[in-house]
């Protein structure tokens, strides 16, 4: 089975419903091959080339994101289905997280001042560029083999920031601007979404399963623990130094108790006994040392909702065979299930770290936010759509050959010997030798791979 043909199945299936035309849906699958093979930045105008269409009218290419009526949220749809066919039992384990993309125009919408999350801590350094939220559904493909988990995103959506009014703004305006960051936010967005989420699953028949939602430490906050969530558990890093308690005695007129501890308090109380769980992760299964308190308060965080707090001792590791024994910074977590097994929630904050591999390889191999668009809908919608691709291409290939590597990609490096999993690049490569060896790939033009390389420039 060729990548390619499961590729144009998963699409052609998968976006049946999503366009109102069919001549645009061939359109979409057509640009979504052109992204997918092309060579440098992943622009429109190097979709268009790439499938010989460089000499006709393409207004048609630009207007399928900033006229078409379709709903970015609808093309990761295939992503749910699959992942409720492998995983029929269990938590549905979604995981949160916002990205950045640099923009050079002023004019772009949505676009503003931004920390760079690569600047070193004693020197801030700031990026003009556009904000995105991305959720994304954590496939635990260690329990079909030696594999790792793997990420593929569910939604990818603009977060901008509310603009802040200037120094000579009325005084109704400054307090009309704090008003609004108090419902405006990132923190805001996300439990937005968190609903959003819930409702799909519910429409795909998941009504009786609980969703499992892991965060970083930008979302553990009281937005987030206070919200209300209908069959959704959290679970969040927090600080070491968040201040717990537990309830007051009963009788008391008290809520909370008057003993404060932090998680770094747990982590050295040599009276709470370290646990043991096999988890999966760095390719293999290991035994991990955690500690457990349930049923703690969180006063400024959670109010009087019960917590479980867990506390994950220092990892082993080596930089090689015989060097000595180092060992990473200890971690903390909050939770909101305080009745279920613990092993899950230790477990999907370890597959947590997939989704910052898709941030990665979406805007440094398939190129998300450069595609030069100025339209207000195409602004956020290209970069959805292009998020989606990796979606699909991903799921194309978990359908055609499994979740590991086989012999069906192309040979890897000699200094690469150990990769159980294709990657991206893996994926792009044997897509373009299938539209090669392909006498009717059903594209405009089949012969992308030359085409990207001979308008590689535009």
């Amino acid at each position: 089975m060729m990548l390619l043909h499961t590729l144009d199945k998963v699409l052609q299936e998968g976006w049946d419903d999503v366009f109102a035309q069919k001549r645009t849906l061939a359109r979409a699958r057509e640009h979504a091959i052109g992204l997918t093979c092309c060579f440098g930045r992943r622009t429109i105008s190097r979709t268009i080339c790439a499938m010989g269409r460089q000499n006709q009218d393409w207004s048609a290419d630009y207007k399928i994101y900033s006229r078409s009526p379709w709903k970015e949220d609808e093309l990761f749809d295939p992503v749910i289905t699959e992942y409720l066919k492998r995983y029929p039992r269990g938590y549905i384990n979604v995981a949160f997280d916002d990205t950045m993309t640099p923009k050079q125009g002023k004019k772009i919408k949505d676009a503003f001042w931004q920390r760079d999350p690569m600047s070193p801590p004693f020197h801030v350094n700031l990026i003009w560029g556009l904000r995105f939220a991305q959720a994304s559904m954590l496939f635990s493909h260690y329990h079909e083999g030696n594999f790792d988990a793997r990420a593929i995103p569910l939604r990818f959506w603009d977060a901008p920031a509310l603009r802040k009014p200037g120094k000579r703004a009325s005084e109704e305006k400054k307090k009309h601007y704090k008003e609004m960051k108090k419902t405006h936010n990132l923190s805001v967005l996300f439990l937005a979404q968190m609903r959003n989420v819930r409702k799909s699953l519910d429409d795909h028949g998941a009504y009786d399963r609980k969703m499992l939602s892991s965060v970083d430490g930008s979302l553990c906050n009281q937005t987030i623990f206070k919200g209300e969530l209908d069959r959704t558990e959290i679970i969040a890093r927090c600080r070491k130094d968040a201040r717990l308690c537990f309830p007051a005695p009963p009788g008391s007129r008290r809520k909370y108790g008057q003993v404060k501890f932090t998680p770094e308090d747990v982590r050295q109380d040599e009276t709470i006994p370290w646990e043991t769980a096999r988890i999966h992760f760095g390719g293999a299964w290991r035994p991990i040392r955690y500690k457990e308190v349930n049923k703690v308060y969180w006063q400024r965080g959670a109010g009087r909702k019960e917590l479980r707090l867990i506390v994950i001792a220092p990892q082993p590791y080596k930089l090689s065979r015989n060097s000595r024994t180092n060992y990473r910074k200890p971690s903390y977590q909050l939770s909101t299930d305080t009745t279920g097994p613990v092993t899950p929630l230790i477990q999907a904050y370890f597959d947590r770290l997939q989704i910052e591999v898709n941030n990665r390889e979406e805007k440094d191999i398939l190129g998300v936010g450069q595609a030069q668009v100025w339209s207000e809908q195409s602004v956020s919608r290209q970069p959805a759509f292009a998020v989606a691709v990796y979606s699909m291409l991903l799921l194309a290939s978990i359908k055609a050959y499994g979740p590991g590597r086989t012999d069906d990609y192309i040979p890897l490096p000699k200094w690469r010997k150990n990769a159980r999993r294709p990657s991206i690049l893996d994926l792009i490569t044997l897509v373009r030798k299938d539209i090669n060896e392909t006498q009717n790939s059903g594209y405009a033009d089949r012969n992308i791979p030359q085409n990207t390389a001979m308008y590689a420039y535009t």
